[in-house]
């Protein structure tokens, strides 16, 4: 196991996320105190910015520091990966990447008052810090991130927080996304893990475990509804389903695999994808047609279910994603 010891706590920039003066940490000092021969290691980009790769005996994975940003996972009993990274995406800072598991904190959406603060949050778009790397029992690599302060996030959370993402990767993907209350007042925090998995075609997977669940439909005028059975898709959906802890799974007959999202410290489900029209719009979906083979099954606590936060305690989401055979 390897902790942090002195590493940075400060506002950073680029690749070694440093304010201008401060010494400059490298992906070299970075593999020489966290990473691990055979498993992990740190590099940096041709944008500047850190990137750790993972490679086990179990599967393969890369994480972005700015955003403690998982881009992609593969088991490697899996012929094609889990997780979906655009063939577009691009990192750059102060950026958000297109694909992988993008942290949304700590709000989800637009935020309730200041049309100004980036939507889903600034988690995924600033600077993080290892604090811990080890090797699992079972062969999978753990990697634990620290969101680092700085004066502008301050001016969008004036909370005293620690906000901390642990990374396990191997047969399966287990993602722990820890907030922690450090003042001395509570706080709500809206928060998802808005992960893109891997599908063959949009049109023809469907997700399954939301049957009876309400949920705010998006698209066009918000409205609450009832879901009716399994999910399909044949155009844009934007789904908040709330109060449900369920287990989702993602069934893939052209790919002959399900993907399950197990959860816990989530009520609501996330369901996205944003077919022909929006995708064009956004231009770093794969064009012409990336967006087909992804699809969004988001662990949540958006809405009704935002988190209160009560001084001198914690919360905690936990989300697990395994890929195995259809029957």
């Amino acid at each position: 196991m390897r902790r942090l010891y002195g590493y940075l706590d400060k506002s950073l920039k680029h690749a070694a996320f440093r304010k201008k003066g401060d010494k400059v940490i490298t992906a070299q000092q970075l593999n020489k105190q966290f990473g691990i021969k055979g498993q992990l290691d740190f590099r940096e980009d041709a944008s500047g910015l850190i990137v750790a790769e993972i490679d086990n005996e179990l599967s393969t994975a890369s994480l972005c520091l700015q955003g403690a940003h998982l881009m992609s996972w593969q088991p490697k009993s899996q012929v094609q990966p889990v997780v979906w990274l655009s063939r577009d995406a691009k990192l750059a800072a102060g950026k958000s990447i297109r694909g992988g598991a993008p942290v949304c904190w700590p709000w989800f959406g637009a935020h309730a008052t200041e049309s100004g603060f980036p939507g889903h949050g600034f988690a995924r778009t600033v600077p993080w810090q290892v604090v811990e790397s080890g090797s699992e029992p079972s062969g999978a690599t753990r990697l634990t991130l620290r969101l680092v302060e700085s004066d502008k996030t301050r001016t969008q959370w004036p909370h005293a927080s620690r906000l901390e993402l642990t990374v396990i990767t191997g047969q399966t993907l287990r993602l722990e996304l820890v907030t922690e209350n450090a003042g001395t007042t509570d706080f709500e925090i809206g928060e998802a893990l808005h992960t893109y998995l891997r599908i063959s075609d949009i049109a023809v997977v469907r997700v399954t475990g939301l049957d009876g669940c309400d949920y705010w439909d998006k698209v066009g005028n918000p409205a609450l509804r009832k879901q009716s059975g399994a999910i399909a898709f044949s155009g844009e959906t934007d789904r908040v389903y709330i109060n449900t802890a369920a287990e989702c799974v993602i069934e893939d007959d052209k790919l002959e695999r399900r993907i399950l999202v197990t959860k816990s410290g989530s009520l609501s489900t996330v369901v996205w994808t944003p077919w022909t029209e929006k995708a064009a719009k956004m231009g770093d979906m794969g064009q012409p047609d990336g967006w087909r083979e992804m699809v969004c099954v988001e662990s949540a606590n958006a809405m009704e279910n935002v988190v209160k936060v009560a001084t001198g305690t914690r919360h905690t989401l936990i989300v697990e994603y395994r890929a195995e055979k259809m029957q």
